[in-house]
């Protein structure tokens, strides 16, 4: 669990990078219909998270900075008997108190007239400019007009670039919780006939050891259906002599896992399906070995297009001159997608890439990003030997800077030709 202190040490250094004489404005996330008069689990805002840890709707932080001061206010949903029947207990006023360390803490209701209050005194307003139109056209027009209008987001999600040693736990134990569930897949897949039973099973293990969630929709692809990038409508049979693209990670307490495994359904890879994967990890392999302090996510980008594109050169799925592929970009119809991306509170993190000068951000000890290479080679691609048609694979790790070097958060779970097998044997 991440204590409170370093909440507040959160709010602190976001509310000390607003201009002097600011006042910042977050919203918790409103509640999501699912339908007619159902909601679907609710989950917190990512970024009101970040900096209060308060999981309850209808909430509201308010940062200030004046010329010599910072303060931050909770505004909180009021304790009511009737709606705590239907909806669970609140922590209301006194609670929050207790829990959080706020300057202060008020009711939801009194949000708007105290926010007009305090605004009489400050210059600039931030909020989030993701916000919905209702909750923005309040801070724009019902209030003074300011000097400057600026978008919090971008403040905060910086700050989460670096994990601290709390997210980092968390993510561990997330990943720990993943890696049954994969290893499951390996031992299991070959006994389960559709891609939805296996999926079921893999979100029972995430909730059944302690997981709020799934970190994002599971993706369980079998055969050609791997061939999607983003296939999550897992509805087909699980089919035997195929892989199955895995890509399943769970949440707990609000921080991701993203791990992405390729299997055989019966548990023994056939020789061309090990040769393509095994040229995959390969280059997985290699790329993390890269990851330290003062390189570039464009770099691993680069290597991961030339070692890629070289392996499919060495296979005779692409032919002619490595250099000249790579300019004409043939590979990408194989690998579209980035190396990886930043991981934590969301499955991809909204941390920027860039800073405020356009440069491209280095490496530093305390981020988290995945290595996710892949290829993936449609059955009807008739500019490939046929004995590679329908493959997809993709072999994701989620992976820390350290200050000298880098750890693989996730190299419990195993993705070596042998280990996969020894699972079903």
């Amino acid at each position: 669990m991440i204590e409170e202190k370093e909440y507040k040490q959160r709010r602190e250094r976001v509310a000390n990078s607003l201009h002097k004489n600011s006042i910042a404005v977050l919203y918790s996330a409103l509640p999501s219909i699912r339908s007619n008069d159902t909601e679907y689990l609710y989950r917190q805002n990512s970024n009101f998270y970040y900096l209060t840890g308060f999981r309850e709707d209808n909430a509201v932080l308010l940062l200030t900075r004046g010329k010599t001061d910072i303060a931050s206010y909770l505004f909180v949903q009021k304790r009511e008997k009737r709606l705590e029947l239907w909806t669970g207990k609140r922590l209301g006023v006194k609670g929050a108190q207790k829990k959080f360390r706020h300057d202060n803490v008020f009711i939801s209701q009194e949000f708007e007239d105290r926010f007009n209050e305090l605004s009489k005194v400050y210059q600039h307003l931030y909020y989030d400019f993701g916000l919905d139109e209702k909750r923005a056209s309040f801070l724009r027009t019902k209030t003074k007009t300011y000097t400057s209008y600026r978008n919090i987001a971008p403040l905060i999600e910086k700050e989460r670039l670096i994990k601290s040693p709390s997210e980092i736990k968390l993510i561990q134990k997330a990943l720990v919780i993943t890696q049954k569930a994969h290893h499951y897949a390996m031992s299991y897949a070959k006994e389960l006939k559709l891609e939805r039973v296996l999926q079921a099973e893999i979100e029972c293990i995430f909730k059944k050891n302690g997981a709020y969630s799934d970190a994002y929709t599971s993706i369980v692809a079998c055969a050609n259906s791997a061939n999607t990038l983003h296939y999550i409508s897992n509805n087909k049979e699980l089919v035997n002599n195929e892989l199955l693209l895995i890509d399943a990670g769970c949440e707990y307490e609000y921080y991701a896992s993203d791990i992405t495994r390729t299997i055989p359904v019966n548990g023994k890879f056939t020789p061309t399906q090990k040769e393509l994967y095994n040229m995959v990890l390969d280059v997985e392999k290699k790329i993390i070995n890269m990851v330290r302090p003062g390189t570039f996510r464009s770099l691993l980008q680069k290597r991961s297009e030339e070692l890629l594109c070289k392996g499919l050169i060495d296979l005779g799925i692409l032919k002619g001159d490595l250099k000249k592929l790579l300019k004409k970009k043939k590979h990408k119809k194989y690998y579209p997608h980035g190396i990886g991306h930043w991981m934590g509170i969301d499955v991809h993190d909204p941390c920027p890439y860039k800073d405020e000068k356009g440069k491209e951000i280095p490496f530093t000890a305390g981020m988290v990003m995945t290595i996710e290479p892949g290829i993936y080679i449609d059955k009807k691609d008739r500019s490939v030997p046929k004995r590679f048609r329908g493959i997809g694979i993709r072999i994701e790790d989620n992976i820390l800077v350290t200050k000298s070097s880098y750890k693989n958060l996730s190299q419990e779970i195993v993705k070596e030709v042998d280990e996969i097998e020894s699972f079903s044997s």
